[in-house]
């Protein structure tokens, strides 16, 4: 709450108005922090919590009206002669107010104007607050999933390796997918990819406790398919969680990758000269449903080929059969060869949708020639 000699720290949120250029002028733009002196009606109006109405605007109050003289003068010219401001209220807190100014309408404002305005501030303070509490709740998700992604060297064990984690849109919460890159015993290097289903801090913190339990297992050196049967142990016991997730062991030594998959889309395939294919893998079941073997398949990784990792984000839409997407990606793969940064950029770029509902996790490795 305000003390009487306090001035009132005000962002405005929205501006309308009609047929009044000066008055609209006067208003402080959108998104703007404006400091009202102790004096204004507004600041009375948000330090009482009460209704501020001047049924009769004389000059005189205009500038008890506007924030600076140079205002007041707009307003005057606005033909500014009738106020009200009525306090934005959500869960006993004042957050604002909502200011409203008379020039075309002869008519003053009057005791049901304000009932009306009372009215409509309510449930305007309930919607701001709600927005204010998402926008934390995300905020503090995105915060607990960032800080629980891997920060891994460019080159590791026989591969160049970049990553994305590009969060939803605005209007859904942040999910749990991630990604892992693993050193290993012997130069080996283990590649992982993750989605846990779900939304928002619960998703994000199931995500690190497999993240932290799939890096525990990878340090035993376990045949991928063996791994994912532990990991989906331990999902099953993670309360109301499921996950998919890709884990892959490159050998630099053998050129080869061994790769488990628990209900994940599968990896793609680039090698030069030929077109990029979606690896042919056992889908497997997702973690935490159990009750279904997984199986460890062997691929080829000479240098310069590459396996790009995702999660579904990237490619599923509402409206797009997934088959379509997935041509798409294997299009946008194909080509000359580029720095692995640019073909993430590209992807995201190309096919992250801005209001897409989910989050992504984006993984690529390039083989690299042994030195």
């Amino acid at each position: 709450s305000l003390g009487p000699a306090e001035s009132a720290v005000i962002r405005a949120l929205a501006v309308q108005g009609y047929d009044s250029a000066e008055a609209l002028e006067a208003a402080d733009p959108p998104g703007q922090v404006a400091r009202y002196a102790p004096d204004r009606l507004v600041t009375q109006c948000v330090r009482t919590a009460s209704p501020v109405m001047l049924p009769e605007v004389k000059d005189e109050d205009l500038d008890r009206i506007a924030r600076s003289s140079e205002a007041a003068e707009l307003l005057g010219r606005a033909g500014v002669h009738s106020y009200l401001a009525v306090p934005l209220i959500a869960r006993g807190e004042v957050l604002g107010a909502l200011d409203l100014k008379r020039t075309r309408n002869p008519l003053p404002f009057s005791e049901d104007d304000l009932l009306l305005a009372r009215e409509l501030a309510a449930r305007a303070a309930v919607q701001i607050d709600n927005a204010r509490w998402y926008q934390s709740a995300r905020e503090t998700a995105l915060t607990l999933q960032r800080s629980l992604l891997p920060s891994h060297p460019p080159v590791t064990g026989g591969l160049e390796v970049a990553s994305r984690y590009q969060p939803a849109g605005a209007t859904s919460e942040v999910g749990g997918d991630w990604f892992d890159v693993i050193p290993l015993d012997g130069g080996k290097t283990a590649l992982v990819v993750g989605d846990v289903m779900g939304s928002g801090i619960p998703a994000a913190a199931a995500m690190g406790r497999l993240r932290t339990a799939t890096n525990t297992l990878a340090s035993l050196d376990l045949d991928p398919h063996v791994l994912l049967e532990h990991l989906d142990k331990i999902t099953a016991g993670l309360e109301q969680t499921i996950a998919t997730c890709v884990y892959a062991v490159h050998d630099p030594h053998l050129r080869q990758c061994r790769i488990a998959n628990a209900g994940h889309l599968p990896p793609v395939r680039v090698r030069s000269g030929r077109a990029p294919e979606l690896l042919d893998l056992p889908t497997g079941v997702p973690l935490g449903v159990g009750g279904v073997a997984f199986s460890t398949t062997s691929v080829d990784l000479e240098p310069g080929d590459r396996l790009v990792f995702y999660t579904d984000g990237l490619v599923e839409t509402r409206r797009d059969p997934l088959d379509e997407r997935l041509d798409t990606l294997l299009s946008l793969l194909d080509g000359p060869d580029r720095p692995l940064e640019d073909v993430c950029d590209l992807l995201l770029r190309t096919l992250h949708e801005p209001d897409n509902f989910d989050d992504v996790a984006l993984l690529i490795a390039r083989a690299t020639a042994p030195e």
